[in-house]
């Protein structure tokens, strides 16, 4: 198992993150939970969604823990297998009207959506990267533009290419869990309606969600191309003169000719 704590220091050190990344597992029945390990209904008396959850994950440092009963996001149910999607859902009806025009048009969107099969799963634990005291499933950084190119550039380090990533503007907890575990490779992720309204994720964040056992990989490409001259923050080409105004630039004779002056 890789050493995260140190893992999360180098990302520290080359992203510079400024909020936790987020270690996400998917349990099965029967699985443990860790001993320290927050519950909503049973801790808070409160249900969350999915993106409530990973976002006090990333804010707080906290590990929490969600099954069906803690959450409050159907959708969010759906799409981590803890219940059956049922016809209403998969007959578009939860995009009818706000995301697509026509319940027609929300089934070819739900469609596309990964997730998880029924019963597959029961249980979601999270936890900041360096507190983590299990080996993830996934991992998520949430950052800004810059920070997200920057751990786009690792991963292609050895690669080369390009990352491929679909966007719907919905259902972020797709695209962050499920869509990384389907697929075993890179997504980047535009964060949802949901993530910003219910989690208060900010309009200049994104995020980058991987598949756990890329993180040496992504490590030794953030090494890379760090040697190699990229950098976050990103450096400014500074080497260059500026034009300053014509008022400004009338002092220079002045002092010129104060000079001369003087040495007569």
């Amino acid at each position: 198992m890789i050493d995260l704590k140190k893992a999360y220091d180098e990302l520290v050190e080359y992203i510079k993150p400024y909020c936790f990344p987020i270690a996400i597992k998917m349990l099965k029945e029967g699985e443990p939970l860790p001993e320290r390990v927050k519950r909503p209904l049973k801790d808070f008396g409160k249900r969350f969604s999915t993106c409530q959850a990973y976002n006090l994950v990333r804010r707080y440092g906290w590990v929490l823990a969600l099954s069906k009963e803690d959450m409050q996001c159907a959708i969010g149910v759906t799409i981590l297998g803890f219940d059956k999607p049922l016809p209403y859902y998969l007959q578009g009806n939860l995009c009818e009207g706000m995301y697509t025009e026509t319940t027609e048009a929300g089934a070819r969107t739900e469609a596309v959506t990964d997730r998880f099969e029924p019963g597959m799963y029961q249980t979601i634990l999270m936890a900041p990267l360096h507190r983590c005291e299990f080996m993830p499933d996934v991992i998520c950084l949430y950052g800004n533009p810059a920070q997200i190119m920057r751990l786009v550039q690792g991963a292609l380090w050895k690669r080369g290419g390009k990352i491929a990533s679909g966007f719907s503007g919905r259902v972020d907890c797709s695209d962050i869990i499920v869509t990384p575990q389907k697929t075993q490779d890179y997504n980047v992720v535009l964060p949802c309606t949901g993530d910003r309204i219910f989690a208060q994720t900010q309009d200049h964040e994104m995020a980058f969600s991987f598949p756990a056992h890329l993180l040496e990989e992504l490590l030794e490409g953030l090494r890379g191309t760090h040697k190699g001259g990229l950098r976050y923050p990103i450096t400014s080409f500074l080497d260059y003169q500026a034009n300053f105004p014509q008022k400004y630039m009338a002092l220079f004779p002045m002092w010129e000719a104060e000079k001369e002056g003087t040495e007569e």
